[in-house]
């Protein structure tokens, strides 16, 4: 079932009184449990691109579908609702309250969202030993490195189990081996809770353990054949997806 379809996406800025095609004509379709990988140089729209899918930007031209709804029609409480329940977000730089235990952090979203203290923490606590922070669950973020951080945003990301996870550079903070530990957990997650789930990266290693990989680029998007070939070799996997710039 295709969970996320984007067609004919635009989005454009000005800077310098020069348009900026962040986002121009992209058009893509993600399957319930798969994880595809967009990389492409600083400043070619990979995060304007997740921020229209989050709903918290408007596109200028185009359609973006979420299970079948059409995001432009939402109403502001459908959006934040949608946001809320549906998406989980990792932002490149970890958005954490300080002063706060990793634990409280983490369960954050759930408890914004009506959810106990009890519960709302039972339910984070496997995410964070998911993600190698067992043994720091009461430090504050003043006491976490920042690959320590990105980790607890991540697993804040995932407590809720949202349908569609949308990762923004989710290792930019990490060692490689780290770093490749969370591209598994997010690519288990698409299969294993049928989630779908973008990821961008600038690193080509992650990028190929995602089910499809393409690159963006002045705004156009196109797919990585050699990727797409190789990933279907080595992991089969019954889901699709499409793209064309």
């Amino acid at each position: 079932m295709t969970m996320l379809e984007l067609e004919r996406v635009v989005k454009h800025y000005h800077a310098g009184g020069e348009p900026v095609r962040a986002v121009d004509g992209v058009s893509l379709g993600v399957e319930a449990g798969e994880m595809v990988a967009l990389h492409g140089p600083s400043g070619s729209g990979k995060t304007t691109l997740l921020l229209l899918i989050a709903a918290l930007l408007a596109p200028e031209e185009g359609s973006i579908r979420f299970d079948g709804r059409e995001l432009s029609r939402m109403s502001e409480n459908e959006a934040c609702d949608y946001l809320h329940r549906d998406v989980g977000f990792v932002y490149q730089n970890p958005q954490l309250m300080p002063r706060v235990s990793a634990l409280e952090n983490a369960s954050m979203k759930l408890l914004v969202g009506g959810l106990g203290t009890r519960a709302a923490k039972a339910r984070t606590l496997p995410w964070l030993r998911r993600v190698g922070l067992e043994q720091t669950l009461e430090r504050t973020p003043e006491q976490l490195s920042g690959g320590e951080r990105q980790r607890v945003a991540i697993a804040r990301a995932l407590a809720g189990e949202p349908r569609l996870i949308l990762a923004d550079e989710p290792t930019g903070n990490l060692d490689s081996a780290r770093g490749g530990e969370i591209v598994e957990l997010l690519a288990s997650v698409a299969h294993e809770h049928d989630a779908a789930v973008l990821l961008v990266t600038h690193d080509l290693e992650a990028a190929s353990i995602a089910d499809r990989r393409f690159t963006l680029r002045d705004g156009r998007l196109t797919e990585c054949p050699l990727a797409a070939e190789t990933k279907s070799q080595s992991v089969p996997h019954p889901h699709s997806v499409t793209a064309r710039g």
